[in-house]
Parts: structure tokens; C-alpha cells; sequence
């Protein structure tokens, strides 16, 4: 055992049980070895005073695109810009990279691609497509932390959805496991886009993408697990439409195994504040009106949604149909098109202070902040031996932050690589200052201006990260 590195706060946030106070955390071989509930500075590898001290981000949902995609995306940027927000944890998904991650080769050349470019650590789920379900059992035993289907049309060409009979074979494979199936849960129920409506306005794609998709689609992941219950836990990935809590609730109380996520730009964004043109608001399923948005908070707040995450979903300005960036238009594309540009939203790593800010007009504690997007996370991704909490023997992963801090969200801390996000110029509250991956600083905003063998611009000069099995 390597000598012990002690980091210490005046203000320490263990797990969501736990009161905030001080401590002194002891760390060897990245892991912690013991806690003492004292503020002990001298000799500290990191004194982190008033600030407060708590466990690691673990997003859930993240698409980083490599290989195949690095335009949009990659593995260096999307997790510099994690660590930049205090996220110790990423997991990918199976698409939007190139292959999508539906084979055990396409999972390890995802990995392979991934070695000395983690400044976090980063697993990735599994995909589910038409025709792949011999390969599932074998892609669970090399590290997939489970899988993700689609029951519409996903947008790439290379990862189509699944119809009731193929989720139905893919749904067997996984009972052998308790293999855990995440669903894009939109299905088509005939909506259109309305061709005389002005297709720069944010109502002209919303009403094409009404929330009884959603709720078709939970309707069917409900019997689907309750088809396979308990065998095959059940999760609905970036709940948009609050007309689906009422189904979702019954399910749960009839006690399916059946987990739900929103996302950060679904708690802190309404229909009616996107302005005309500005594609960086659009996602799917889409963001909807302040009604929906306060039932989702309800949802949240009595546990009906377990978890938030960003579904961090990026691409070039280009295929955004916006000018920003660098993108270059093509001669026939409309600027602002809302039906034809990109469905996504960049938003890795600046989800913690999002979610204070907003949450803090709504009851939100602190201690359901590491709940919502620390615990849950981690269990859901099957790592919670690992990470979301601060204890003895689990990775010594942390984030120093200040919540109280007023914080801008300007275009120099936006660290992932197309830097089209609807938050820029958004002032809330939290400041992230230093992020700790088992036990190693991997940002720290004290060194910001630093340029050396150590350090670059608040990173450490080398990665840090591990792949996760």
C-alpha cells in the first residue's frame, strides 16, 4: 500500500444520508482507507477550506462519438469537460460513434480507442439493434454496463430500432444476466411536421413530436418488464412528457423493475423561452412547455423519476443549421431549421450547478443533489461498489465545489468540442474548483493559467482516467 494522501473541508458531504461537515478523507491506491470527522489541513494534499467536498459526478448518459464521429465529438474534450464540472464518471453510448457498439469487437475497438485520452473514468453501455441478440451475453461479460434500444428511428443509418418481436428475443438473452435494457422511448403514433408553418419556429418541430409518442412507448417498456420481471431491469433514458408519470407510477407500485432519467435541460429549460432559429435547443424527445417542466420536478422531488443525467448529444454547427462555431451552411439549407437540423444537446459537465441553481426554488438539498446524480447514477450503471459515495474502499473520486458561487456559463469553460450549447451566457449557481479521480487531481481551476510538465490551463498534463468493465 502506497502512503496515505489526506484530503480534508471544513464542509464534506459523504452520501445522501450523511449531514454536511467537516472530514478529513485518507486515500491509498486511489481508493479510501479511512474518514475522520475532523477538518485536519496541515499536510493535506488538498485543503479545500470552506469549499465544499463531495462525491463524483457519475453521468449516465453521455455520447462521445468515438470512433468514427471525433468531429463531433471525443473522448480527450468530452472528458475534459467533464472534469471541468466536477463529473468523476462517464458512460457512453453505443451510438452516435462508428461502429456502433453492437458487437464485442465494436466495444473493444471503442475501448481500445478510449486508452491514454480519459481525464475520468468511462465504460459504455451496449447497443440492442435488429438481429444482435446472440451477441448480448457475450458483450455483458466483456464490460458493457448493459444496453440501450430505440423503438423509432434513432437518426444514424447504423443503429435501427427494434420492433416487440426483436426486443422480445433481445429481452431473453438478457434474462440469462439481469442484463439491464435502457429504451429511447418514442413511438410513431402518425404525428407530422406541418410543411405551411414557419420551420424556424421552436412550436413547428414541437408539435411534430407530441408527448403521446412518449407515452405509447412507456406503455409497451411497461409490459415489456413486466413481460421479464424481475430478471430484466427496465430503464426509460431522458423522460420528456409528464402525461407518462401516471403509467410510470403504477408500475413502480406494482413493483416492476423499471428506472427513469430526465435531463438537465428538460428541469431547467421551458418550450416557451427557445427563440426562433436557435437549434441548440433542440433535442428528442423535445424540450416542452413550463407546465410539463414543474410536473417533471414533481415527479423528481417525490421519486417517481429516480435519476438525472445529461445526455450530453452533440455534432458540428453544421448539421445544427447554425452559423456558430466555424459551421459552414450548405447552399440549400434554411439557418435555424429546427425540422432538419440535429436532435441534441451539449451539456457534459455543466450539470451540477444547473441543477442546484434550479433545484435550490424547489426544496432541492444537497443531499438529494448526490442522490439524484451521484448514487443512482452509479447504481444504475452497475458501479456503485465503486462510485457515488465517499467510503472506505470505494474510489476515491471527488468534486470541491462552491455552491453558493456565482457562476457564468461563458464559451471559455465549455471544454467539450462544438461549443453550441443553449446555456451559454447562463448565469447560476455552483462553481466547480477541483476534481479528484481515485485520488488524483484532474482539475483544479487554481492552475488555470498554468502551461508546464504538470499542467495545462486546469488540467493535468496527463490522463488519469480508466476504462471501466
Amino acid at each position: 500500500m502506497s502512503q496515505e494522501a489526506a484530503f480534508t473541508s471544513q464542509r464534506v458531504l459523504l452520501n445522501s444520508g450523511a449531514e454536511v461537515g467537516p472530514a478529513t478523507i485518507y486515500v491509498s491506491d486511489g481508493k479510501v482507507t479511512r474518514i475522520e470527522r475532523e477538518y485536519r489541513p496541515e499536510g493535506a494534499a488538498l485543503d479545500a477550506g470552506s469549499r465544499l467536498l463531495m462525491p463524483g459526478v457519475v453521468d449516465g448518459h453521455v455520447h462521445i462519438n468515438q470512433p468514427g464521429r471525433t468531429q463531433w465529438e471525443g473522448v480527450v474534450t468530452a472528458s475534459h469537460a467533464a472534469a471541468a464540472g466536477g463529473v468523476t464518471t462517464i458512460i457512453d453510448m453505443p451510438l452516435n460513434c462508428i461502429p456502433s457498439t453492437v458487437t464485442v469487437d465494436a466495444y473493444q475497438q471503442k475501448r481500445d480507442s478510449f486508452q491514454d485520452g480519459m481525464w475520468v473514468d468511462v465504460g459504455t453501455w451496449g447497443g440492442v439493434v435488429p438481429g444482435n441478440a446472440g451477441d448480448l451475453v457475450a458483450m455483458l461479460d466483456a464490460g458493457a454496463r448493459g444496453f440501450k434500444c430505440f423503438l423509432c428511428d434513432s437518426g444514424v443509418d447504423e443503429f435501427p430500432p427494434v420492433n416487440e418481436d426483436q426486443l422480445r428475443l433481445a429481452m431473453a438473452e438478457l434474462k440469462k444476466r439481469n442484463g439491464r435494457l435502457l429504451f429511447h422511448a418514442e413511438m410513431d403514433t402518425g404525428a407530422s411536421v406541418d410543411t405551411a408553418q414557419d420551420p424556424t419556429s421552436y412550436s413547428t418541430f414541437l408539435d411534430s413530436r407530441p408527448p403521446n409518442m412518449e407515452v405509447k412507448a412507456i406503455d409497451l417498456v411497461i409490459k415489456m418488464c413486466r413481460e421479464f420481471a424481475p430478471h430484466v431491469p427496465c430503464h426509460i433514458v431522458h423522460l420528456s412528457a409528464a402525461d407518462a408519470l401516471p403509467a410510470i407510477r403504477a408500475a413502480k407500485a406494482e413493483g416492476l423493475p423499471l428506472t427513469v432519467e430526465t435531463c438537465f435541460h428538460y428541469l431547467t429549460i421551458n418550450a416557451e423561452s427557445v427563440p426562433a432559429c436557435s437549434t441548440e435547443y433542440k433535442c428528442c424527445p423535445p424540450i416542452r412547455s413550463e407546465a410539463n417542466r414543474s410536473q417533471l420536478w414533481d415527479a423528481l422531488l417525490d421519486g417517481t423519476i429516480d435519476m438525472v443525467v445529461s445526455d450530453h448529444s452533440p455534432c458540428t454547427p453544421d448539421l445544427k443549421l447554425h452559423p456558430c462555431c466555424g459551421g459552414d451552411l450548405a447552399a440549400d439549407a434554411v439557418e435555424g431549421d429546427f425540422v432538419k437540423a440535429w436532435g441534441g444537446i451539449a451539456s457534459v459537465g455543466i450539470g451540477l450547478p444547473l441543477l442546484w441553481s434550479e433545484g435550490q426554488r424547489r426544496g432541492l438539498t444537497l443531499q438529494d443533489v448526490v442522490r439524484l446524480i451521484c448514487e443512482r447514477t452509479a447504481v444504475h450503471s452497475g458501479i456503485a461498489d465503486r462510485k457515488g459515495q465517499i467510503a472506505v474502499g470505494r474510489d476515491a473520486d471527488f468534486v470541491v465545489w462552491a455552491p453558493e458561487q456565482e457562476n457564468r456559463i461563458t464559451v471559455d469553460k465549455l471544454h467539450f468540442r462544438n461549443k453550441l450549447t443553449p446555456y451559454q451566457e447562463r448565469s447560476c449557481s455552483g462553481l466547480v474548483h477541483q476534481t479528484v479521480v481515485r485520488g488524483t487531481v484532474v482539475y483544479d481551476t487554481s492552475k488555470a493559467a498554468e502551461d508546464n510538465e504538470q499542467w495545462a490551463s486546469g488540467f493535468s498534463k496527463q490522463p488519469h482516467g480508466q476504462w471501466i468493465e
